[in-house]
């Protein structure tokens, strides 16, 4: 009938694909071969399809709308370039997809459990986590509710889908630099060790280390914050005043370590050798530019919505797990 707008089925049937696969091309195209999103494409195109969003809402309880979930106090979000850039990356992601996006970040007028009990309540159609902690219970909060995906490998990670980088893998890498560049007595200003890249960086550290048969006693624990970088690294020379290189496990801890050692007449590289990790725009503005590892943030949050958006449209699919390889970036602090 003229003005009866083309539906998904119709869409299907056009493309010669199942109602499923049609769904998954349209909202980003994950697991779907490259013939068939061509062929769901070209019957978008010729069907004049268009996702109503308010008669789907009503049709299948569904809200059409994604929740991006920051479990971290304003302060820290706002300060901190990777959730930044996760919040950025997410509302490109969805933008480009039609999707809205409802932002949750914790803090005491909306604690963590209250966030999950808003998601359970069904007032999003799926839930993007970024920066879980350990003691923020969300993976038992949301299990069985509406579809999550964690930024970043939660504890509970077997029946989750999450999307990370290899912290292990790349922090060995970092170190592996530091020891190459002939430093001998290196130390640590690790992450938060209720978050699992926190625990897995100093892990491929202490890999790094073990495996050229140096000592793995110079550890000092940092929150993430430029600040509690710059007084854990005070800490760690009045502890280990030999120390000749530090892996920071993040861009933005390495600039707390650089003024910490500037502080106390250290010289970087000259005297203390400097790797960081993330390559989020904090490496480039010191000088020397900070030898990091490459985080691929944007490849990270463009498949975490691609992965979300495709168990929404076929719950039945099983909690799938990625995670991509880190990568060395070359600057002028070893």
């Amino acid at each position: 009938m003229p003005g009866l707008q083309p539906t998904l089925d119709e869409v299907a049937r056009k493309a010669g694909v199942s109602r499923s696969t049609a769904s998954r091309a349209i909202n980003g195209g994950m697991r779907v071969s490259p013939a068939a999103l061509v062929a769901v494409n070209e019957a978008v195109a010729r069907l004049g399809f268009s996702p109503n969003r308010a008669a789907r809402a009503l049709a299948t309880q569904h809200t059409g709308s994604i929740a991006l979930v920051i479990p971290e106090p304003d302060e820290r979000f706002l300060s901190d370039p990777f959730l930044l850039g996760v919040l950025r990356g997410v509302s490109l992601a969805l933008a480009s997809r039609e999707t809205p996006l409802v932002l949750l970040i914790a803090n005491p007028a909306q604690p963590v459990r209250q966030m999950a009990r808003y998601l359970s309540a069904g007032h999003v159609d799926g839930a993007i986590i970024a920066s879980p902690h350990e003691g923020d219970h969300l993976e038992d909060d949301l299990r069985g509710s509406r579809p999550v995906i964690f930024i970043g490998r939660p504890f509970e990670s077997s029946r989750l889908s999450f999307v990370g980088v290899d912290n292990v893998e790349g922090s060995r890498l970092g170190t592996q630099a530091l020891i190459d560049g002939g430093r001998t007595r290196l130390g640590t200003i690790t992450g938060p060790m209720d978050m699992t890249a926190g625990i897995d960086r100093l892990a491929g550290w202490r890999i790094a280390l073990e495996a050229a048969g140096l000592p793995t006693d110079a550890v000092e624990l940092g929150d993430f914050s430029m600040h509690g970088a710059q007084v854990a690294t005070e800490r760690l020379l009045a502890r280990f005043p030999d120390i000749d290189g530090i892996f920071v496990a993040s861009d933005t801890m390495a600039i707390g370590v650089r003024r910490a050692l500037e502080a106390a007449g250290r010289r970087v590289p000259q005297d203390v050798a400097l790797v960081g990790f993330d390559n989020l725009g904090a490496a480039e503005g010191m000088t020397p530019r900070l030898t990091t590892v490459n985080n691929p943030l944007l490849e990270l949050v463009d498949s975490a919505a691609k992965l979300l958006l495709e168990r929404i449209a076929d719950p039945s699919i099983e909690p799938q797990q990625l995670i991509l390889s880190p990568h060395l970036v070359p600057g002028g602090t070893v």
